[in-house]
């Protein structure tokens, strides 16, 4: 269970982190949306956990992949927008958050399904 801490620290790294990979996306991910789903705060705020979500998703690799080749840029532009906050900027480890395509898959699968066995 997380912290109020945990919690204000997180909703403090995720608008800014949105923040920056929203100027990232419009200069090297042109017509790509990326949004910064969830974020989540090991107890000694060392650690983050940035959840990241790709539209169009046949781009997920790449932003995916840009991420792990630039994590020292990102840290340094995520510690310029947080230093007066924070003391100590969290390692940022990037996952790539499915939710939505595996909606759009369920949503599918009901579609195709043909009659609702619920009526």
């Amino acid at each position: 269970m997380e912290s109020t801490r945990q919690k204000k620290i997180a909703s403090l790294l995720q608008r800014d982190l949105a923040e920056i990979f929203r100027g990232m996306a419009a200069s090297d991910f042109p017509g790509t949306l990326v949004t910064v789903s969830k974020v989540r705060v090991s107890p000694d705020l060392g650690l983050c956990r940035v959840y990241l979500s790709v539209f169009p998703t046949d781009r997920s690799q790449l932003v995916m992949d840009f991420t792990v080749d630039q994590a020292a840029r990102l840290r340094s532009a995520l510690a310029q927008k947080v230093r007066n906050q924070l003391r100590i900027i969290p390692a940022l480890h990037y996952h790539l958050d499915d939710s939505m395509e595996y909606e759009a898959n369920i949503d599918r699968l009901l579609r195709e399904g043909g009659e609702n066995p619920f009526k």
